[in-house]
C-alpha cells in the first residue's frame, strides 16, 4: 500500500525516488481518459448516423439504450440540422436526408404495402396507392414513403 502523505512530502522536497511511479500513474490516467473520450465520441457518431438513417425520431428500442445526455445531444443535433436544411434552397429548404445514396435509375418499381390513397407527383399525375399494387414512380417522390413503410422497393 502506498502512503500518499509520504509520497507528497517526498515530491515536494524534491525526492526523485517516486517520480517514476507518479509518472506511470499519470500516464495511465491520461490513457484511460483518451479511451473514454474515444468511446463517447464513437457513441455520438453512431447517434448522428441514426439521425440520417431513421429520421428525426429514434425508435423506442434505441431510445431505451441511450442515456439522457445523449437524448439531449440528439435533440440539439436534430434542431441544428433542421435549421440548416431550412436555410438551404429557395425559401422552402432542402431535405438533405432524402437522397443519401445516388440513384441508379430516376424511376423505381415499388409495391404498396398499405392503403395510402391518392398520391400526386410533380407532373400533376395522380397515382392511387392501394395495398399490393405495383407502380413505376420517380425515386425522388417515393423515397419518404419507402422510409415510412408504405411502399417497398422492388428489385
Amino acid at each position: 500500500m502506498v502512503n500518499y502523505q509520504l509520497l507528497m512530502n517526498a515530491t515536494v522536497a524534491g525526492d526523485v525516488r517516486f517520480f517514476s511511479g507518479v509518472h506511470l500513474r499519470h500516464a495511465a490516467l491520461e490513457r484511460n481518459k483518451r479511451c473514454l473520450l474515444a468511446y463517447l465520441y464513437n457513441r455520438l457518431e453512431r447517434i448522428k448516423a441514426m439521425r440520417w438513417e431513421f429520421g428525426s425520431i429514434l425508435p423506442a428500442e434505441i431510445r431505451a439504450n441511450i442515456c439522457e445526455p445523449e437524448v439531449q445531444w440528439f435533440s440539439r443535433y436534430n434542431k441544428n440540422l433542421a435549421a440548416y436544411m431550412r436555410s438551404l434552397g429557395e425559401g422552402t429548404g432542402l431535405d438533405l436526408t432524402q437522397d443519401t445514396k445516388p440513384p441508379k435509375n430516376l424511376y423505381v418499381e415499388v409495391r404498396c404495402l398499405k392503403d395510402y390513397g391518392e398520391f400526386e407527383i410533380e407532373e400533376g399525375d395522380i397515382v392511387v396507392l392501394q395495398k399490393n399494387t405495383t407502380h413505376y414512380l420517380p425515386m425522388s417522390h417515393c423515397q419518404h414513403l419507402i422510409r415510412q413503410g408504405i411502399l417497398e422497393h422492388v428489385e
